[in-house]
């Protein structure tokens, strides 16, 4: 597994179009420049490309500028089970920071750019900047209400009720980033989106064609409109994923 090497292209927090989504509202031009400072060139990786794997060293956590990436892990029988999806604006290597080693495996789904944010430094200017410091917490406290509400998913929830909730999950963070919702690429195979939800890749598809038959989705291929959201927001109930 080969994790590519920094470009030469540095990004500017202040000048960068996902600030508000990475970073806390509200931060003066010299926290600014101090967060500027910590942050390394950012890294281009193509698709199918490491960003790290499990048992790597945990240093840093990077903030996806452009792109789509999975992790997953090695199960008991050898097969790569998958463990989340991430986007554009959202941060992701946060598993390190409990035992300094990564538990899992970053992949670009699609080709990709990242910010990446030295842990140590973002600690130090944390104790400077106490509203960043507070923004990372939220953001790990999102993580760990979105591993909770996916154990809730795949313990209590039907295939039906699975995949709903997947597809309005993408389709709520896709809002709050300011991209469409109700029409978008799946990045990830049907194989991995039922590895995800604990569902064979048969069940996948043949869900995905109940819900196009009933009106509530149309498919093509990759592409996804959802025609109905209400209606699958009716089928998740309470158990909604956040």
């Amino acid at each position: 597994m080969v994790k590519v090497k920094h470009n030469q292209l540095k990004i500017l927090c202040s000048n960068c179009s996902l600030r508000e989504l990475c970073l806390p509202v509200g931060l003066n031009p010299g926290e600014f420049d101090q967060l500027n400072a910590v942050i390394r060139q950012s890294r281009s990786l193509k698709k199918g490309e490491y960003l790290f794997c499990a048992g790597d060293e945990f240093t840093s956590l990077f903030a996806i500028r452009t792109g789509f990436f999975k992790t997953n892990i090695a199960s008991h029988d050898g097969r790569d089970q998958v463990t989340g999806f991430f986007m554009s604006g959202e941060l992701i290597g946060m598993d390190g920071i409990s035992n300094n080693i990564h538990s899992c495996n970053a992949v670009a789904l699609e080709d990709s750019e990242v910010c990446e944010l030295p842990f140590d430094r973002l600690e130090e200017i944390g104790q400077e900047i106490p509203s960043l410091q507070r923004h990372f917490m939220r953001l790990m406290s999102s993580e760990i209400v979105r591993d909770q509400n996916v154990m809730l998913l795949l313990g209590n929830m039907k295939a039906e009720e699975r995949l709903a909730a997947f597809l309005m999950n993408l389709s709520h963070r896709l809002h709050s980033r300011g991209f469409a919702s109700n029409e978008f690429i799946l990045r990830m195979s049907r194989e991995e989106i039922g590895s995800y939800l604990g569902l064979k890749l048969e069940t996948v598809s043949r869900t995905m064609s109940k819900f196009q038959q009933s009106g509530l989705i149309k498919v093509d291929h990759k592409h996804i409109v959802l025609l109905k959201p209400f209606e699958l927001n009716k089928m998740i109930s309470n158990n909604q994923v956040a």
